[in-house]
């Protein structure tokens, strides 16, 4: 006779549904990282990144760094991993604003 344990049928469909929700995550955080490489490959073939404004990179930045504290403080390592990525995209942005920046034409006075 075989006994049906439900503490252990709990646990195995609690580790499933964890384990699918982390890779969910994973997915989730690949989709929204990987969404940076155009606009990365794009800003440094064309060496162009002037409609790129301070304010949405500071504002996203931020964001980015708060979801690396909030995944750290968790200890879900999808999130840390993915936003630590997009970090990454942004710092790379952020270094081609700088060094593509185009010089300020000045008027000539006479």
């Amino acid at each position: 006779m075989v006994h049906h344990c439900p503490v252990m049928q709990y646990t195995r469909e609690t580790s499933l549904k964890e384990a699918a929700m982390s890779v969910l995550g994973v997915l989730a955080g690949i989709l929204t990282t990987g969404c940076w490489l155009p606009q990365l490959v794009r800003s440094w073939r064309t060496r162009s990144v002037g409609d790129i404004s301070w304010v949405y990179l500071l504002a996203l930045a931020s964001g980015v760094a708060l979801w690396v504290v909030y995944g750290a403080s968790q200890g879900d390592l999808p999130i840390v991993l993915t936003n630590a990525a997009t970090g990454a995209a942004l710092i790379a942005l952020v270094v081609m604003k700088v060094r593509y920046r185009q010089p300020q034409l000045q008027e000539d006075p006479a």
